[in-house]
């Protein structure tokens, strides 16, 4: 490491600067820093601010071609410990064959006020590593030296990219807030990009302008089969200029599917390219061209559709004897859930041959998937793949075919007039039902079509009921327990029980109670029928502190406890999993010599009319207390502006099921 000192500015101003007067300050210079910037962050709140930046892309002829360079120069204030993490710095990378991405001109240092002046210690070559993730992508990473609280730290850098498609995104939001960002992008008028923004809060503006610049270029003006030309040529030239001030950070928050659907950015998609005196090539492809692509892939679906005879023998077993094509899918997709093992559940492609992943009885989900679509094509079934983007990777384009937006691959047959959804990866999942992660919008399935279809949150209900019988003997609160969970609740219940067995699974439920309780009776109906949900039935025993006293929360664990929604403000959607509809009756013989001293009352509030309800329905008659609580909600996404009353409507919902039924001893 190498320090020196930086003889502080002089500034004149009459108090300190606004952080809106310093956001605009865009033209700051690599390695002037200003002391009055080590005071200027007073956000208590934030752990780091990012003061500023700015980003470029132009085109630019290296020899006789256009390659892309991105230039990138960042500010950042680290304010607390737990801002350490935005001194270390990944630049991702793109390799194809012999041609790869090429990092130059990185600068980083760090600045500390010492005794009042600015110390800055630069970065040495040595500290800069790479990590390679896959045979196309490696990264660059460094760690910014001498950080502490109050540091400011910056770097700039530039990537060359021989990739003209490659055309670098820009995020303007991330964990940290940011005063000022800017990203300018020139394009020639060779190449068309599909502008893919993203600003939910309208955060960003934008300016264009046109310019003429002459180059001299090599190309094939007959396409790639013919001979190539070098001419100079003068193109238009187009520039972008997206800048955003005083960004507030974004923090992931409950029911958020991931904080790619809403941070505020800039991406693009070549779609074509038009060089001089030649017809428009296209590049970005159609969803036809998609599917007949996968469907050649040696690691997508080359080997689908050949005879695969090693699996000729297990499938002509699975099917002797059926007659329904739907039984036939059925027993083929049992087969692989309960005999294969996943090793990971975010690929879209394969990771090794299917008759490897069939010998060796492990794969990725689109491994165990397309080879349960192998095995359902060898049995005569019309099955097909379907590409899809998880929830916490992202939706999907619905408008242009970019590969990179899925990363899932599933299963579907068409049987008896009916088709159905399948994932043979997860080992509880039952036949006909998706994972929870998989209701994230659009997907498609991989036929001469390519229909487009959906799979949204919105329409998938997971419904849950209850019911317990309550009564007093000696002192002691016993209890009648029955519970059919929702569908993904029942596949969570079959896990746990699995890992750690059923006596750890009802001594985990006996702690959920809060006071001193005795499970007896414990029993878990249907838990080997992967189609249904379970049915949990248990006889509980609670003792009581003070027998002339009983205070009793009816909804014991099952009660909500807490508000989701903690945060005082959203700027995003609220994005629940699925529709919720859970009931919860008790139903309660009082002991004789005991009399009600205090009893909730009854409420009903609906949530904005028709989208969801809250019963709380509670009465006393001569010697039994009924109650029956309700929560349901008909949607499963809000909009920022609905995020108030959402989470009012939660308060209420914990407040009123907090409340508790006082007996009291008579005397």
């Amino acid at each position: 490491m190498r320090k020196s000192i930086v003889s502080p500015l002089i500034v004149m101003a009459c108090g300190l600067l606004s952080l809106t007067a310093y956001s605009q300050n865009k033209k700051i210079k690599f390695g002037k820093v200003d002391p009055e910037e080590f005071s200027k962050v007073t956000d208590t709140s934030a752990h780091a601010v990012i003061l500023s930046d700015i980003g470029t892309s132009e085109f630019e002829v290296q020899r006789d071609h256009f390659e892309v360079t991105f230039k990138r120069h960042k500010r950042i204030k680290i304010v607390d410990k737990n801002g350490y993490d935005a001194a270390t710095v990944e630049i991702p990378l793109y390799i194809s064959g012999q041609e790869e991405e090429r990092l130059q001109n990185l600068k980083a240092v760090a600045y500390n006020m010492e005794n009042g002046q600015v110390v800055e210690t630069k970065m040495e070559s040595k500290s800069i590593f790479t990590d390679k993730l896959d045979k196309n992508h490696i990264s660059k990473k460094f760690t910014l030296p001498a950080v502490k609280e109050g540091t400011i730290i910056e770097y700039s850098y530039s990537v060359t990219s021989p990739f003209y498609f490659n055309l670098q995104p820009w995020h303007f939001q991330g964990e940290y807030p940011c005063l000022f960002s800017e990203y300018t992008v020139t394009i020639p008028e060779i190449y068309e990009f599909v502008f893919l923004q993203q600003d939910i809060n309208k955060l960003t503006t934008v300016k264009k302008s046109a310019d003429r610049r002459s180059f001299n270029l090599t190309y094939e003006p007959n396409g790639n089969a013919g001979r190539s030309e070098n001419l100079n040529v003068t193109l238009g030239l187009s520039t972008y200029q997206w800048t955003a001030q005083n960004l507030p950070a974004l923090k992931l928050e409950n029911y958020t599917t991931t904080l790619r659907n809403h941070v505020s950015k800039i991406e693009f998609q070549l779609s074509a390219i038009k060089y001089p005196n030649s017809p428009v090539r296209p590049v970005m492809g159609t969803w036809p061209k998609l599917y007949e692509d996968l469907n050649k892939d040696e690691e997508f679906g080359a080997d689908l559709d050949k005879n695969n005879g090693y699996l000729g023998d297990v499938v002509k077993e699975l099917t002797a004897g059926l007659t329904s094509d739907t039984a036939k899918a059925r027993r083929i997709y049992n087969y692989v859930r309960n005999n294969f093992t996943c090793t990971s559940h975010s690929g879209l492609y394969l990771t090794k041959s299917l008759k490897s992943v069939f010998t060796s009885h492990n794969g990725n989900e689109a491994d165990l998937n397309l080879l349960l679509i192998a095995m359902l094509r060898r049995a005569n079934l019309q099955a097909a793949p379907i590409i899809l983007s998880t929830r916490d990777h992202g939706r999907a384009n619905p408008l242009y075919p970019i590969l990179n937006r899925f990363n899932y691959t599933i299963a579907c047959i068409t049987s008896d007039t009916l088709t159905y959804f399948l994932d043979a990866s997860r080992p509880y999942l039952g036949f006909g039902r998706l994972d929870i992660s998989c209701y994230n919008g659009h997907a498609r399935v991989l036929m001469p079509e390519v229909p487009a279809i959906s799979f949204e949150a919105d329409e998938h209900v997971e419904q849950k009921s209850t019911f317990v019988m309550l009564s007093l003997d000696n002192g002691v609160l016993k209890g009648s327990f029955q519970q059919s969970p929702s569908y993904i609740e029942s596949c969570v219940t079959r896990s746990k029980i699995k890992d750690k067995g059923k006596e750890e699974y009802f001594k985990a439920i006996a702690k959920e109670f809060g006071a001193e309780t005795v499970l007896k009776n414990t029993e878990i109906e249907k838990l080997e029928d992967y189609e249904e949900g379970v049915t949990l039935k248990y006889d509980f025993e609670i003792a009581s502190d003070d027998a002339n006293v009983l205070y009793i929360s009816p909804m014991f664990y099952e009660a909500t406890r807490t508000n989701p929604f903690k945060s005082m403000k959203r700027t995003y959607p609220v994005e629940m999993p699925c529709l919720m509809d859970e009931t919860y009756t008790m139903n309660m013989v009082l002991p004789e010599g005991y009399q009600v001293e205090e009893l909730p009352k009854s409420s009903m509030v609906k949530f904005n009319e028709t989208e969801g309800v809250f019963q709380y329905l509670i009465q006393h008659s001569e010697n039994t207390i009924q109650f029956r609580c309700r929560l349901k909600l008909n949607k499963a996404t809000f909009a920022p502006d609905e995020y108030d009353s959402l989470r009012e409507f939660f308060d209420m919902v914990v407040k009123k099921q907090a409340e508790q039924i006082v007996l009291k001893k008579k005397a």
